[in-house]
């Protein structure tokens, strides 16, 4: 302890010299600076921006072609003409896949019995069944065969010129890997 006596003293003498230092009261250099910041004009606030209510977006275009698909090609220059004995029935009863289009299919199997093959489709929310002679699709898609891994499907579209065109497509069995 003898050690630490000697810097003891210098300690005391030290902080009383700090404190004697801190004694004065002139702060007047103080006092006008705050004096001349009073006398400064007071500043405007700029009001707070409008706040814009939000908006929800309602999608409609869910029932158009996937941007992701690749579009049909018509090549003008080699374009059919359509025939004024091909037509669609426009007096049957409408069928429930009719009403969504034939991209948002996807077959997914088959069943096989009696009767015949029938396709197990996927879309429109659920798995329906198919068979030959059903009708899918916005454009008078006849199911025309099924067969293990696909089925074959007939639109009848409008050719632009009043008359009407067959147009095949097929729907492929979906695999998983």
């Amino acid at each position: 302890m003898s050690l630490f006596r000697p810097f003891g003293g210098c300690a005391l003498v030290l902080g009383a010299a700090l404190l004697a230092g801190c004694g004065g009261n002139d702060f007047s250099d103080l006092q006008s600076f705050m004096e001349e910041v009073r006398a400064r004009p007071a500043g405007n606030i700029e009001p707070l921006p409008q706040v814009i209510p939000y908006e929800a977006f309602t999608y409609s275009a869910s029932s158009l072609r996937s941007p992701f698909q690749p579009p049909v090609r018509i090549d003008l220059t080699q374009r059919e003409r359509g025939s004024k004995d091909i037509k669609p029935d426009e007096d049957r009863p409408r069928q429930f896949l009719e009403g969504f289009n034939i991209e948002g299919f996807e077959m997914v199997g088959v069943l096989s019995n009696q009767q015949g093959m029938q396709a197990l489709i996927r879309g429109a929310g659920s798995v329906h069944r198919v068979k030959i002679g059903d009708y899918l699709g916005r454009n008078h898609g006849r199911v025309t065969s099924i067969e293990e891994g696909r089925v074959d499907v007939v639109e009848i579209v409008p050719d632009g010129e009043g008359g009407w065109l067959e147009r095949p497509r097929t729907l492929s069995l979906a695999e998983r890997g």
